[in-house]
């Protein structure tokens, strides 16, 4: 490979990391120097913290400020900049190809003030610095040093395995890249020799230091091995580029389902999930998760439980903190705190407090499981929640906020273990101690003397079409591939609903709405074929064989063959599908439906029935086909979402609104999404989806300017932070037709 060119940028990153060890102790300087930088080159400072009120930063985020997507005259516009104001010896290069980048939404290494650790900044220096004497002494104690700071910061709050890009921005001939285009090429493309590639040690997405350095020598034995055609990490990462790209416009040119397959970068992924979470949605698609997802929750009735008797009898359940009035007045859990201090005890921190009043408020949801605890060692009730939140003034106790509840059990059951001491905990995501708790009433009799059979409600296409924006002949074609293929993922812009509408197409299947025969999951890096299948979990006595997610739904559905049953996994491409479904991952396949196979962990043939259908969720804009397992795409029909603003549903709704501003809001939306579309830079994966506009009742201009000034604009912001006339030219015309 000729390379004379290719990584010319090398010696400028290299130089400019060494000057940046001189400011460890003297971040303000460095914060000062960055300001001067972009108001030299006439650019806007990305954002950096909350309000752009930097107190702190690292240098992995400062080399991120020109390592994104951002176009390579901006990129060389800011290295120039950096060049004067730090002096710096080594030719301002030009070509970029095969450079890891980050995406301008999740551009820093840390989480802002408000949600980061106290030494996570400290400990992204000292990763740092201990990389750079790493490189130039390769001892013991340095080596050490570094991999005691990598485990660290690996794991900590918003890094993961992207730290492996920073590391090899500041040194690419000692570290290697490990974001998905090059783990995609190293243990996925077919490219290098099996017998290497079998011989690596294989991680969950976010190695340890020991399995990175492992890596990193046994890709060096082979790159300097005359098999290989690239001599170091540089030549192999750049052909990862080269090639994913190559693979991607091929399967781009022969795809039949009209996928978008633009490679972006590792932590768009994760950067979606965390703005759409974070943001005040008016989207069904986020705003009805809670309604259609089960909840258990264990819950102190007052101090050793010495309310559950009356709770009992009248049907209800409730909290303290009445002092503090009625709590849906409340915006934010902030806001509870602040008037928990002023009404109670300005001592205390009432950060628990404020977390379970909101939950008890906005989280729980009528047909979630509690389970009644007394003390830490004795659960004595077990009931569903009946009903939305109440505030009930007449009270003098304090305990004024009230749910009512059926009551289905009322005894005393041993505890395994020690309970929380706090006084509501939602425990759903913790299946094991759920389990173990319903066991606690498998046998015992209701106190109903007979349980009514449930009628769920009935649920159609019609009723499909009144709360999804699709048009029919778009549900018919996905129905029809659900049900031949009977392995489905969508994917589509962020906003689109795929969430909201993966759960009732399923409902519209099945003809009910009926949650018990829909489950939902969302994969992650750390998820696991123990969480999805079956394995050893620890307990007192030892080790214990404990099922999975998967299998239990498999195991519920093969008993009920005569009816359809729906497993949503949501961010079905963060998760490593092959070690999740492991030896399962053949048995999803249509034609394999009800072909047994031994399981990993036991003696135990297993198969997965016919009646089950699996749906997945992904962002078009999060990762690229090409990334994703070939396996995969086999065993999946892929169906892109689009955003719904032409739908017939979407149309009766702006029928309905009947409000002119929020009609040309709609209309220059659409305008710009075609202008996202066309952007080489972002495309059809980062057009706005129709959610932020949907669920508003009551219109006036305050609601439709916060959806302008704090949920588009702010998008905006961050899709063209190097634009900053196209921001301002978009944010004018969107002020413009809401005037």
């Amino acid at each position: 490979m000729d390379n004379s060119n290719q990584f010319s940028w090398v010696a400028f990153y290299k130089e400019f990391a060494s000057v940046l060890t001189g400011y460890k102790d003297d971040h303000s300087t460095l914060i000062k120097k960055l300001k001067n930088i972009f108001k030299s080159i006439d650019m806007k400072l990305p954002t950096l913290e909350k309000g752009n009120q930097i107190v702190d930063i690292d240098p992995f985020t400062v080399f991120g400020l020109f390592n994104k997507s951002i176009t390579d005259v901006n990129r060389i516009r800011i290295l120039k900049g950096i060049a004067k104001e730090f002096h710096i010896n080594a030719s301002i290069p030009t070509k970029f190809e095969g450079i890891p980048v980050l995406l301008p939404l999740n551009a820093t290494f840390y989480k802002f003030a408000d949600d980061r650790g106290d030494n996570d900044i400290t400990n992204l220096w000292d990763l740092f610095i201990a990389a750079m004497k790493y490189t130039k002494l390769k001892s013991k104690d340095n080596k050490e040093d570094f991999a005691t700071h990598f485990d660290i910061v690996i794991n900590q709050k918003g890094v993961g395995p992207r730290i492996t890009m920073a590391l090899y921005w500041i040194a690419p001939d000692e570290y290697l890249n490990l974001d998905s285009r090059n783990r995609w090429y190293i243990f996925e493309s077919g490219t290098l020799p099996s017998k290497v590639v079998d011989q690596l040690p294989s991680f969950n997405n976010k190695p340890n230091s020991e399995e990175y350095f492992e890596l990193m020598e046994m890709l060096r034995e082979y790159l300097s091995s005359e098999q290989s055609d690239f001599k170091d990490f540089k030549e192999l990462s750049f052909e990862a580029w080269r090639y994913s790209e190559e693979v991607n416009q091929q399967y781009k040119a022969t795809s039949s389902q009209g996928i978008s397959n633009e490679l972006v970068a590792e932590n768009f992924n994760n950067t979606v999930t965390e703005y759409q979470s974070k943001r005040e949605n008016k989207g069904a698609a986020v705003a009805d998760e809670n309604i259609d997802t089960v909840h258990y929750w264990i819950y102190s009735p007052g101090e050793d439980a010495y309310k559950w008797d009356e709770y009992y009898k009248k049907g209800i359940m409730a909290i303290g903190w009445g002092e503090i009035g009625d709590l849906s007045v409340f915006s934010n859990k902030e806001q509870m705190k602040v008037k928990m201090k002023e009404c109670i005890d300005p001592n205390s921190s009432y950060k628990n407090a404020a977390h379970a009043t909101w939950q008890f408020i906005h989280e729980m949801k009528p047909g979630d499981i509690v389970f009644v605890k007394k003390g830490t060692h004795m659960v004595v009730g077990r009931g569903i929640v009946a009903s939305g939140y109440e505030y009930d003034s007449t009270i003098k106790d304090g305990y004024n906020n009230i749910r009512k509840v059926k009551w289905t059990h009322n005894g005393e059951w041993n505890h395994h273990g020690q309970a929380t001491m706090k006084t509501l905990t939602d425990i759903t995501a913790y299946t094991d101690y759920v389990g173990k708790l319903n066991a606690l009433f498998e046998n015992d009799i209701v106190d109903d003397a007979e349980e009514q059979e449930i009628v769920y409600p009935k649920y159609d296409s019609a009723k499909f079409f009144e709360e999804v924006y699709m048009d029919e002949d778009s549900y018919t074609k996905l129905v029809a591939l659900l049900k031949n293929k009977k392995n489905v993922i969508l994917q589509g812009a962020p906003g689109v609903g795929k969430t909201y509408a993966a759960k009732r197409l399923a409902y519209s299947i099945m003809g009910e709405k009926n949650k018990d025969r829909v489950m939902m999951v969302q994969f992650h890096q750390s998820y696991s074929y123990e969480d999805f299948i079956m394995g050893f979990r620890p307990t007192e006595k030892g080790f214990e064989l404990k099922k999975g997610t998967f299998y239990n739904f498999c195991k519920k559905a093969e008993i009920d063959s005569d009816k359809d049953y729906f497993f949503i996994i949501d961010e079905i491409n963060r998760g490593n599908m092959s070690k999740i479904f492991g030896e399962l991952f053949m048995l999803i396949e249509s034609d394999k439906r009800g072909v047994e196979l031994q399981l990993l962990y036991s003696d135990e043939k297993f198969s997965v029935p016919e009646n089950i259908y699996i749906i997945g969720m992904m962002n078009t804009a999060d990762r690229s086909l090409a990334m994703l397992d070939y396996a995969l795409r086999r065993r999946f029909a892929f169906y892109e979402m689009q955003p719904g603003f032409d739908s017939k549903g979407f149309n009766a709704y702006r029928m309905k609104l009947n409000n002119t501003k929020f009609d040309n809001l709609i209309n220059c939306v659409d305008e710009l999404n075609n202008v996202i579309a066309a952007d080489d830079s972002l495309g059809e994966g980062f057009r706005i989806g129709h959610s932020y506009f949907c669920n508003l009742v009551d219109i006036n201009d305050q609601i439709l300017s916060s959806i302008v000034e704090y949920e588009l604009i702010p998008l905006l912001k961050e899709y063209w932070f190097d634009e900053p006339l196209k921001v301002k030219e978009w944010t004018e015309k969107l002020g413009r037709v809401i005037k």
